[in-house]
């Protein structure tokens, strides 16, 4: 299959809409913190001829795709095989002071879903993976046959918003006591067992602990905790920064720090308000905004997103 038939880019047109003024700048720099398959890297550095593409990955897979997809563009790109908190450290690598653009488009890439072998999906049996980057250490499996039964509860409930935590975390601390869990038909087998009828009418019962053990086992929020601070302070005065996010976990995060960062600091009552208590940022899209009603119907998995925009007004030291 051709690398550019395998992702269908959320939110494209809106996502160019809203970083052209800052691409537009003449040598901009985006780095794009979640290159995936370059479904939006590709049209970024298409729409804008004089645009320097720095795209960021965990993935080596996927790293490997992109750099096949955007061979034309190959004097304008360059790859970082990284964790996307690590912006400030790729873009001083290459010797760029900061960027005029940056681009996220979270949680799990259609590659990583679609290939049966990384484990992500409840749907077909496969090796309890689920690494982003399979030159990290730790993986579902690992997961599930390490942590305790507290720690399992903890991470289904904090991560999968499961209400059967504690039982999931029971039957698998039984059934590891008898075999070991190694695939995901196991574990969803486990996970069917142990919900009650009248919760499984109310989808996958496994779907919720897929998540939960994948944002884990990869430490996203933990990561994005760090990379939206640390995104914001490598843009440069007038930058701007996308992000789609497509969990609710993600996007309490992601909507916390630019809330945070676009209210002034003034004290209450101050009659003027002075230029070191302006903003640093400033909201591009009133609260997040979500795929057209035609694009979910063509792209099913532009459904749940939520994107959210902003310009940086002013450095704060």
């Amino acid at each position: 299959m051709a690398d550019n038939t395998i992702h269908t880019p959320v939110l494209l047109e809106r996502s160019i809409e809203l970083l052209a003024p800052a691409l537009n700048a003449p040598g901009a720099v985006l780095v794009d913190g979640t290159l995936g398959m370059a479904g939006h890297a590709e049209a970024f550095l298409q729409r804008f001829p004089d645009l320097t593409l720095v795209g960021i990955d965990r993935d080596e897979d996927a790293l490997a795709i992109a750099r096949r997809r955007l061979e034309s563009f190959a004097s304008r790109t360059h790859f970082v095989h990284a964790v996307y908190d690590e912006i400030p450290k790729a873009l001083a690598s290459l010797g760029f002071p900061n960027a005029q653009g940056i681009f996220f488009d979270l949680g799990v890439s259609s590659l990583q879903l679609d290939r049966v072998e990384r484990g992500f999906s409840y749907s077909q049996n496969a090796p309890l993976d689920m690494r982003m980057d399979a030159s990290t250490p730790v993986t579902a499996e690992h997961i599930l046959a390490t942590y305790s039964e507290l720690e399992l509860r903890r991470i289904f409930y904090a991560y999968g918003d499961e209400k059967l935590a504690p039982r999931f975390a029971s039957r698998i601390v039984q059934f590891r006591e008898q075999q070991p869990l190694t695939t995901s038909a196991q574990l969803v087998e486990l996970i069917i067992a142990a919900t009650p009828a009248a919760a499984q009418r109310a989808g996958h019962p496994a779907k919720r602990v897929f998540q939960a053990l994948r944002i884990e086992v990869n430490q996203e929020l933990a990561v994005l905790e760090r990379a939206i601070p640390a995104a914001i302070n490598s843009l440069e005065v007038g930058g701007r920064m996308v992000v789609l996010a497509y969990q609710s976990l993600e996007d309490r995060i992601v909507k916390r720090e630019l809330q945070r960062r676009s209210r002034s600091t003034a004290p209450a009552g101050l009659p003027v308000e002075l230029p070191e208590h302006k903003p640093e940022l400033k909201l591009l899209v009133r609260g997040s905004e979500q795929a057209s009603d035609a694009e979910q119907l063509t792209n099913p998995r532009a459904k749940p997103v939520r994107l959210r925009a902003i310009e940086r007004m002013r450095v704060i030291s």
